[in-house]
């Protein structure tokens, strides 16, 4: 009994002695992020601390007592993981602490943040500064102005507007300081903040990309206003109502801060649509309709100082290819550049006072937004490609003087939308639910956001990995058809996978292998593909496999929603009736848009419609560890095996999650409808390209009876699975970023 009492007794002290540990550990955690450990700044004449200022046209931090240049490179971070709509605000203190780890790895100094982000976002970047006093992470921090309000109301001033965006400013400022409690409220960050992140932040950056006639009729509106003189930030005599304005929201940034001690540099969002340069060769009034020009204000009494900053992308506006004064400046490969121009010109403008692009990039996608007359697309790059030019379009932002480059952007985002894309999504609110590899503006991330089976599934001709699949999460879709020894079939968040098993290896100089898909009622039951034979049920895509020219997939052109959009929707593309008859017999390219067709007196000049090819399927490897790898190859062929993956899009699905395809059903005001499939079936055969007589469409009766193969059918989902890793483009940032460190600091 005694020794029992004893063992009791022990077991408690033990048992107390652990859960003061656990406090201390605790109470130590807070006090850190709390109270962070002394960060050198300077002090003013008037007793505020400062750690980075403008001086000239550069900005420098103050380290081992004295003024440094800093050259600002790093990533813009979004608010959002797959899955989720950024006003969830999904992202834990765990996801920043590994991410800040990889984006200091890659050789950033700087994170831009759009808005306020959860208290365990600032919780976050003090518990990683801590750790590593002798290479902190700064962030930039973002003020979401009321964008919505300012595009439907047009005028900047109203009151609704003007005392909206000051007490979004006021949380901010509280909320970087660890001194705010922000209420719930939907779409926005809230709760207790705690952490003061002051001593890490580089700089405030207000508002966002500004709508050009919202400032047009600000400006037009309160034309004459006085001048704002701020006790921090005033505007010059030549400034227009929307600049007073943003002189006035930027001097109340700076008074909020100044009561925590601090100051730090401002500067405000703008971007090439609203630059005060002229652009004789954009075709648009619009987007040359506006000014914002960050020269017709000035700093008072605000020793940190004020900066301009911009988004700057080398595909948009269209001058970028068009302007030929924007031809002016060869690129380090001899080339005239108009991106390299550009910048020249507006660093030239901004003469005397630092300026950032604080956006620029190119996404890793199959879909294409708008193109670039070197290449420098908005889209339709592989992970290596989006390196090379992201890293190309860094060295040119250092070559012409700025102070800094903010890389777009450091996670993919699946909820994004693309003006060429957004039709064809329905609906529009499931978008988070699916990786669109057509939407490029969900592929910018150099830290990928890859779908569920990404790993599980390798385009390298080779069948193991569906082998090791659990019965489960694959289904045979074959029928016996002649030359098909096997077809199986299973899917992702972003592709249908196809594995085919031949009877004979696969020769692309002698052999097209062609596979046919059914999704909904309609569609194509002839066609020269077919070598004759007629279907007793529509095929709505086909997928032709050969040489790399000849690969591709097509879609049915009565079908084919490129071209009811803008031949039916817009007349800007002339319409076939025979194309447009059901079971035409025809399958079309698979295309999008890349600029509509703008007439004067609308626009400057005439504009012409354009679109291109995206059902080219690339050949090649994905497994990341391959010397071979391609993030876009979609199939692959090693003796009798041929692997595929389609992405959801390119088989006419408007939203697989809901099992949503597009409908035949003409436009109407809403735009496309979609329906319910209830499954897809594949139709294989191979053509002899020396005979042209086709293989596995043999058949008793006058129809081949696609009616009766196999439908692969899965479930609607609600919740997402997907594998992050950083994109080959990641290491190649990586590389221009610590290049141009290590330049600069031998040149010191």
């Amino acid at each position: 009994m005694i020794g029992s009492a004893n063992r009791k007794k022990s077991s408690l002290w033990k048992w107390i002695g652990i859960c003061l540990l656990g406090i201390i550990a605790f109470v130590g955690f807070q006090w850190k992020v709390l109270f962070p450990l002394h960060v050198e700044s300077f002090e003013s004449g008037d007793g505020t601390q400062l750690k980075f200022r403008t001086n000239g046209d550069q900005l420098e931090v103050f380290t081992d007592q004295k003024w440094e240049r800093f050259f600002a490179q790093g990533v813009n971070l979004g608010a959002t993981l797959p899955g989720h709509d950024p006003g969830e605000l999904p992202i834990t203190k765990q996801n920043y602490l590994d991410w800040f780890a990889k984006m200091a790895e890659m050789g950033s100094n700087v994170v831009r943040i759009y808005t306020i982000l959860p208290p365990e976002f600032y919780e976050a970047i003090v518990e990683y500064n801590q750790g590593h006093p002798e290479k902190p992470l700064y962030f930039i921090q973002g003020v979401w102005s009321p964008e919505e309000a300012l595009i439907e109301k047009r005028d900047a001033y109203l009151p609704e507007i003007r005392d909206t965006f000051k007490q979004e400013i006021t949380l901010a400022v509280q909320a970087v300081y660890g001194k705010a409690d922000i209420p719930e409220t939907p779409g926005k960050a809230s709760g207790a903040y705690r952490a003061n992140a002051g001593p890490y932040l580089m700089a405030w950056h207000i508002g966002t990309e500004w709508d050009p006639q919202m400032v047009d009729n600000t400006d037009t509106k309160h034309a004459g206003i006085p001048r704002f003189n701020g006790s921090h930030i005033r505007a010059k005599e030549e400034a227009t109502a929307f600049e007073n304005w943003l002189a006035e929201m930027l001097d109340n940034v700076a008074e909020q801060e100044r009561r925590f001690g601090w100051q730090h540099p401002l500067t405000f969002t703008n971007w090439v649509t609203t630059d005060p340069l002229t652009h004789p060769g954009e075709p648009t009034f619009e987007e040359d309709l506006a000014s914002v020009d960050a020269t017709h204000l000035e700093p008072a009494h605000w020793e940190a100082g004020y900066f301009a900053s911009y988004h700057v992308y080398p595909y948009y506006p269209d001058f970028f290819r068009l302007d030929e004064t924007l031809r002016t400046v060869t690129n380090e490969e001899g080339k005239p550049d108009s991106y390299k121009t550009y910048l020249r010109k507006l660093k030239k403008h901004h003469a005397g006072m630092p300026i950032m692009v604080t956006e620029f990039g190119v996404p890793s996608s199959i879909g294409i937004g708008h193109v670039d007359r070197l290449g420098r697309d908005q889209g339709g790059h592989n992970e290596q490609e989006q390196g090379e030019i992201n890293s190309s379009l860094f060295r040119e932002i250092v070559s012409e003087g700025y102070a800094g480059a903010i890389l777009f952007a450091w996670q993919d985002e699946w909820f994004k939308k693309t003006w060429n894309t957004m039709p064809f999504e329905i609906p529009a609110d499931r978008r988070k639910l699916w990786l669109n590899v057509l939407t490029n503006e969900e592929m910018f991330g150099v830290l990928g956001m890859y779908p569920g089976k990404d790993g599980k599934i390798v385009m390298d001709g080779k069948d193991d990995d569906w082998n090791q699949l659990p019965e489960e999460e694959k289904q045979r879709v074959d029928a016996g058809q002649a030359g098909i020894k096997e077809m199986w079939a299973t899917h992702d968040e972003a592709y249908l996978y196809v594995l085919v098993r031949l009877n004979e290896a696969f020769d692309p100089d002698k052999q097209s292998f062609h596979l046919g898909f059914d999704t909904i009622a309609g569609g194509n039951r002839h066609a020269p593909e077919l070598s004759g034979t007629v279907l007793d049920e529509g095929l709505e895509t086909l997928v032709t496999l050969g040489k790399d020219e000849e690969s591709d997939i097509k879609i049915a052109s009565n079908y084919d929603f490129h071209t009811r959009l803008y031949g039916y929707g817009y007349g800007m593309i002339p319409l076939s009736e025979r194309e447009m008859k059901d079971d035409s017999g025809i399958f079309n390219p698979w295309k999008l848009a890349i600029g509509l067709e703008m007439t004067p007196p609308d626009t400057k000049f005439h504009h012409p419609f354009e679109d291109i090819v995206v059902g080219k399927l690339k050949r090649g490897v994905t497994d990341p560890q391959s010397p071979d790898y391609d993030s876009l190859a979609l199939w692959q062929a090693s003796g009798n095996v041929i692997e595929l993956r389609i992405p959801w899009m390119l088989l006419g699905f408007t939203d697989p999650s809901s099992l949503q395809a597009m409908s035949y059903g003409a436009l109407d005001r809403n735009g496309f409808q979609s329906e319910t499939t209830k499954g897809i079936r594949m139709q294989p055969w191979m053509t002899d390209k020396a005979t042209g007589k086709a293989i596995g469409l043999e058949h008793q009766g006058d129809k081949y009876p696609v009616s009766k193969l196999p439908a692969y059918v899965w479930e609607p989902w609600e919740t997402v699975e997907y594998q992050e890793r950083p994109k080959k483009s990641y290491e190649m940032m990586k590389k221009a970023y610590l290049d141009r460190h290590s330049a600069s600091e031998s040149g010191r």
